[in-house]
């Protein structure tokens, strides 16, 4: 696994920067950083994750600050920083999760899975992390599963384990 002191590069295809183009032609000229989040979004999902040097790119191709890419990239949660695994079990950590156990949960995922909040397991198969609301308080403990974005709610250890095995055995 490419370590994130590692980064190499980054090269964007010519279909890509067409893409690029036909997202920036829908803003006025000079507004082309409006297009910088749907940007990113195909960059994270043509190289898995949004590098420095590909966010650097990015901010070239704008004709913005590397550092105006740096900040968007970083608040929103829908961008990654580092590398991700294959499946990505995001825990709600707010208030009423944490209430009925989800930091139980998120402790148990960690001591399954043997890797640290934000980590990626030996495999490449699973990293996990704490989000903000998913929005199904009535139903916490809960978490989604991407890249699709599954909800699973009232979470138990035996439940999460379950997915876990499931998700090896590609049964999800």
């Amino acid at each position: 696994m490419l370590k994130v002191e590692e980064q190499q590069p980054v090269t964007f295809s010519s279909a890509l920067v067409a893409s690029f183009d036909e997202i920036v032609n829908r803003y006025p000229a000079g507004k082309q950083k409006s297009a910088l989040l749907p940007i990113l979004h195909l960059v994270q999902a043509e190289f898995g994750w949004t590098s420095v040097p590909a966010m650097d790119k990015v901010a070239e191709y704008l004709q913005i600050e590397p550092i105006e890419v740096y900040e968007v990239a970083s608040f929103y949660t829908m961008y990654f920083l580092q590398p991700k695994g294959k499946y990505v079990l995001e825990v709600c950590r707010t208030g009423p999760c944490c209430l009925v156990g989800a930091e139980k949960i998120m402790n148990h995922i960690e001591n399954k899975l043997g890797v640290k909040e934000g980590e990626v397991t030996p495999d490449g198969l699973f990293s996990w992390r704490g989000v903000e609301c998913l929005a199904a308080c009535g139903f916490a403990p809960v978490l989604q599963i991407g890249p699709e974005y599954t909800f699973y709610e009232n979470l138990t250890e035996e439940s999460v384990d379950k997915l876990i095995d499931d998700l090896k055995n590609k049964q999800i």
